[in-house]
């Protein structure tokens, strides 16, 4: 089993004296399902789990009256063995969006209090009106105040390197470089770099990194990650409504193109010449809805609160999981990106997304900053109370963005994300891309 941050939040979730049911949201194939069947296992007496989909006929558990008591006796009834021990149960929903009604039985599952209830679904992000997959149910009453929630992601670096052998200890002495701010010994920095290019490579699909880890063979990895990019294709034209199936699938296909010219925002034009946001902008919102795409906006001034303070019109769109995108770009892209000799603006709009991918699971908003054509914030971080500019290179060339951000709103902190080694300027901190697992 794949190490995941996630399961230390289950255990704390499963440690609240009065839990209410926690919801799993997250992208396909992120492992949530399987996050959730091995916690079960392991941390519970007793484990039940209904998934809708594969068996429709659990449905009928929710189809009467949804007093508690109903529904545990048409539980034992349809599910052959199960064992119900008050405090010692878990009963996972899966595919939970399509049976409504089991959506809306949570909170009176809650209000009783004697099993633990986990659900979890595909395109939950969604609201009711975006999905057209004819199986999703609208549930007659949202279980609201009754439901925590837990978005999982695809592994991030630091769980990369648990699952190809590297150990707390080893990542430990690495922390202790970040903290310190003194120069990495050369052998260890490059040693890390490579392994953060085998990252950008490899991703951090559950599947994809379990191939990785077990075989080594980057063909094999690609073929995976290929049908992964068909299976989310194969969402968009299920669960997108009419003709929003090829604006989206059109905007989704786009943003390799859009990364690699590097531009200042999202531009319409390169799904289809000579249109605007009033014809894709819906288009935008179903992508980042379903958690394929991470969205980042340009603020008009770098203040708290960045939210208040972004222009929505002025955005960039990352693919959820940079594997996944250099799959798009192609293997011989990816060959360049292990041997470091990519070149040129898609070297940068891939190393952009794996910082905002990164800076996602670290759970920051994405923001930049570019008030005009010469300078710009890759990142703009939310961070002790402040705002903290984060300006990424391939290289480790000059920053006049950065330096221009830092004279005119004299921040405490500014990173600089760079192709070397570590270094320390007064305020400006230069750290290695691979150090963002530790922001």
């Amino acid at each position: 089993m794949l190490q995941r941050k996630a399961y230390s939040m289950l255990i704390n979730w499963k440690k609240k004296p009065d839990k209410k049911a926690l919801m799993v949201n997250g992208a396909r194939q992120v492992g949530k399902t399987f996050l959730v069947r091995e916690f079960g296992k392991r941390e519970y007496e007793s484990y039940v789990e209904m998934n809708f989909i594969k068996n429709p006929s659990l449905k009928s558990i929710f189809s009467g009256d949804l007093d508690v008591e109903s529904i545990y006796k048409r539980m034992t009834a349809y599910i052959q063995g199960i064992k119900l021990i008050p405090g010692k149960t878990l009963i996972f929903m899966d595919e939970i969006q399509v049976c409504g009604k089991a959506r809306t039985a949570l909170k009176f599952l809650v209000e009783d209090g004697r099993f633990d209830v986990i659900s979890s679904g595909s395109l939950l992000g969604l609201t009711y009106g975006q999905d057209d997959d004819p199986e999703v149910e609208e549930p007659e009453s949202n279980p609201t105040g009754y439901e925590d929630f837990l978005t999982m992601y695809s592994l991030d670096f630091e769980e990369f390197l648990w699952a190809i052998g590297y150990d707390e200890q080893q990542l430990k002495i690495l922390k202790e470089y970040f903290h310190s701010g003194e120069k990495i010994p050369d052998f260890i920095h490059e040693k890390y770099e490579e392994l953060f290019r085998e990252y950008i490579v490899v991703g951090g699909m559950p599947e994809v990194v379990a191939e990785f880890a077990k075989n080594k063979d980057f063909g094999s990895v690609d073929s995976i990650q290929r049908r992964i990019i068909t299976d989310y294709q194969f969402d968009i034209a299920k669960h997108a409504r009419g003709v929003g199936k090829i604006k989206i699938k059109a905007c989704y296909d786009s943003i390799p193109k859009q990364l690699a010219k590097e531009l200042k925002k999202f531009q319409y034009s390169l799904v289809e010449k000579g249109q605007t946001r009033k014809k894709y902008g819906s288009s935008i919102t179903w992508l980042v809805d379903s958690g394929l795409t991470h969205i980042c906006y340009n603020v008009i001034e770098p203040y708290l609160p960045l939210l208040g303070n972004s222009n929505d019109d002025q955005f960039k769109l990352y693919i959820n999981d940079t594997g996944l995108l250099s799959a798009m770009f192609g293997f011989e892209t990816k060959r360049a990106i292990l041997n470091n000799t990519l070149k040129g603006n898609v070297k940068g709009g891939i190393y952009e997304n794996v910082i905002a991918e990164s800076l996602v699971k670290k759970g920051f908003g994405l923001y930049y900053y570019k008030p005009d054509n010469q300078h710009e914030i890759e990142f703009l971080l939310e961070k002790d109370g402040e705002v903290v500019p984060l300006e990424v290179k391939t290289g480790n060339n000059v920053t006049p963005s950065l330096n221009r951000f830092i004279e005119d709103f004299k921040p405490s902190l500014a990173y600089k994300l760079v192709n070397g080694n570590q270094g320390k300027n007064e305020i400006k901190i230069t750290m290695p891309h691979y150090m963002v697992m530790f922001l």
